[in-house]
C-alpha cells in the first residue's frame, strides 16, 4: 500500500530566503528604468557617490519588491559605510597635489619607452589620436564613451548582486575593493602625476584632446554626461597614477574569473584591454599608469589574500584553545552524596563516580 505524504508548506512570504518575482517585480523594475533614463537624460549619469546609491538601493527595492522592509534596510546598513568611504575618496583626491606641480615628465619617457618602438618614439596618446580622432564623432568614439561610463557602473553592479546572492563573497570583494581603493589613494598623495591632456595643455606633449564623453552627441545625449563632465572639470589632475579605471576593470574580471567557464575568459579579459584603449586614446591616462594600476591589483589580490588566511589560521587556533580552557576551569560535582561507609571514596579511586559515570579531572 503506497504511502502518501504531504508536502512541505511553501515559505511564508516574508521569508528573507524567498526571492521576489513575478509581476510585481516586473512592474516596480518597469518603473525603475523609466525613472533611470529620465534622470540620466535631464540630470546626467550617476556617478557621484550619494546619487548612485539610490539608484542602486532603488533598483535593489523594485528587484526584490515583496520583500520585507528590513531587507531593504539592511542593504543600507551594509552599503551606507561604503558609499561615505567613496565620498570620502573622491574629495580627498583634491587635496592630494597640495599645490605642488604634478609629475607628468617621467610618465612621458616611460611611455615612449615602453612604446615608443611601435609609435616611431611618440606617446602612444598622440600616435592614436592622429589616426583615429576625427571632428566628426566616429563609431568607436560611442564605444569608447560606453566602456568610460562602464568604471562607474559595472563594479557596483557586480557587488550588488553579490549581496544578493552570497553575503560572505560581498564581503571578501569588498575587502579587495578598499584595499584598492587605499592604496591608489595613497599613490596620489605620494606620487602625484598628471594625465596626457593636463602636459599637452600645460606645452609637455603635442595637442591632446579630451574624448572621453564626446561619443555620446552622436545620439543627441548632450545631457546624459552632465555630472560626468561637470566632474572632470572640478576633478584634480594628480590622480592619473595609478589608473583606477583600468584597475577597478581587472579586478571585476580576476574576481570572478576562476568561477566562470574558461570558454568567456577571452570575453572577461577584453574589458580590461577595452578600458585601457579607451583611456589612453581619450587621453586620460597613459600606458605606464594602467600598468601600475594592474601590479596593484596583483598586489591586492596576494596581500589581502594572505591577511584573510592569518585571520582564519587565528580564528582555528582560538577555537582549538577554548575548550581545554574550559576544561582546566572545571570543578566536580558528585552526583550522589557521600556516606560514612567509604564506597563513595572507593569508587573515586578507579577514576569513576559512585553513580558509576567517569568524574571530570580537576587541574590543580
Amino acid at each position: 500500500m503506497a504511502v502518501v505524504t504531504d508536502p512541505q508548506p511553501p515559505a511564508p512570504s516574508d521569508s528573507p530566503a524567498m526571492p521576489a518575482g513575478g509581476r510585481p517585480r516586473l512592474v516596480a523594475m518597469s518603473i525603475w528604468s523609466v525613472l533611470f533614463v529620465a534622470g540620466w537624460l535631464t540630470i546626467g549619469l550617476p556617478t557621484d557617490p550619494a546619487y548612485a546609491f539610490v539608484w542602486i538601493w532603488s533598483a535593489v527595492i523594485a528587484w526584490n519588491w515583496g520583500r520585507p522592509w528590513r531587507s531593504h534596510l539592511g542593504f543600507a546598513r551594509d552599503w551606507l559605510p561604503v558609499v561615505l568611504l567613496l565620498a570620502a575618496y573622491n574629495l580627498s583626491r583634491g587635496f592630494a597635489d597640495n599645490g605642488a606641480i604634478p609629475y607628468s615628465y617621467d610618465l612621458i619617457v616611460a611611455d615612449r619607452f615602453l612604446l615608443g618602438w611601435a609609435t616611431g618614439g611618440e606617446v602612444p596618446t598622440i600616435w592614436l589620436q592622429e589616426r583615429l580622432y576625427e571632428p566628426k564623432v566616429q563609431w568607436w568614439d560611442v564605444l569608447a564613451a560606453w566602456v568610460y561610463f562602464s568604471h562607474f557602473v559595472v563594479t557596483f553592479v557586480a557587488a550588488v548582486v553579490l549581496w544578493m546572492r552570497d553575503r560572505a563573497r560581498w564581503g571578501a570583494y569588498m575587502r579587495r575593493w578598499g584595499f584598492l581603493c587605499a592604496a591608489g589613494l595613497a599613490t596620489y598623495f605620494l606620487y602625484p602625476a598628471a594625465p596626457p591632456w593636463w602636459a599637452a595643455q600645460n606645452g609637455l606633449l603635442a595637442e591632446v584632446a579630451r574624448i572621453s564623453t564626446r561619443g555620446w552627441k552622436e545620439f543627441g545625449m548632450h545631457g546624459a554626461g552632465n555630472m560626468l563632465n561637470a566632474g572632470q572639470i572640478a576633478s584634480n589632475p594628480v590622480a592619473a597614477m595609478p589608473s583606477l579605471h583600468t584597475a577597478w576593470a581587472l579586478f571585476v574580471v580576476l574576481f570572478f574569473l576562476t568561477s566562470t567557464r574558461r570558454r568567456w575568459w577571452p570575453l572577461l579579459l577584453a574589458y580590461p584591454l577595452a578600458m585601457t584603449f579607451t583611456l589612453v586614446y581619450s587621453g586620460e591616462h597613459y600606458i605606464i599608469d594602467v600598468l601600475v594600476g594592474w601590479a596593484y591589483v596583483g598586489m591586492t589580490f596576494l596581500v589581502v589574500g594572505l591577511a584573510e588566511r592569518w585571520w582564519a589560521a587565528r580564528q582555528a587556533r582560538q577555537a582549538r584553545r577554548a575548550p581545554t580552557t574550559e576544561l582546566a576551569g572545571t570543578v566536580p560535582v558528585d552526583s550522589a552524596p557521600r556516606t560514612d561507609s567509604g564506597d563513595a571514596d572507593a569508587g573515586a579511586d578507579d577514576g569513576s563516580s559512585p553513580t558509576g559515570e567517569p568524574s571530570i579531572p580537576v587541574a590543580r
